[in-house]
């Protein structure tokens, strides 16, 4: 067995012990598209992934938008309260945060697997459930970014 296709089984294990469905879903078919002989998918996938996932990801955040469930009205009634104010700061800050997650795992893939354990570590002791890579890479970017400052 290559030793990326160990690499992938442990985290396809772990993911499933976590309870990371989604990085054992992620994980699992790597490896049955290797095991089957169609790695020639692998550069087009490494190259368009994650553009294609998040497209799926605004996709279900505009959904509610979509189907008028919440209408223009909604929205101004909402966002003026002080639950909405928040959810609009906590929002703007995630997605700051999965803007330098993004650019973290763009440029150091390698950070995957810290994040994959560290999830794992804090949906099994801290009672946590795992959010996705990119608001942990993000965390990750931020912190990297005060330690490199410190230095």
């Amino acid at each position: 067995m290559a030793e990326g296709n160990l690499v992938m089984l442990v985290i396809l294990v772990l993911a499933i012990l976590g309870g990371n469905n989604l990085v054992a879903a992620a994980a699992g078919i790597l490896l049955v598209l290797d095991f089957t002989s169609l790695r020639s998918v692998f550069p087009i996938l490494e190259r368009r992934a994650l553009d294609v996932g998040l497209l799926f990801l605004v996709i279900a955040i505009l959904m509610p938008f979509a189907t008028g469930e919440f209408s223009l009205r909604d929205v101004v009634g909402k966002v003026g309260t002080l639950y909405g104010l928040t959810a609009l700061a906590g929002g703007a800050i995630a997605a700051y945060l999965s803007g330098r997650g993004l650019d973290l795992l763009r440029h150091h893939p390698q950070v995957m697997v810290g994040l994959i354990i560290g999830t794992l570590v804090g949906v099994a002791f801290l009672k946590g459930i795992p959010v996705g890579p990119l608001n942990a890479a993000g965390f990750a970017a931020v912190i990297l970014r005060m330690l490199d400052r410190m230095r």
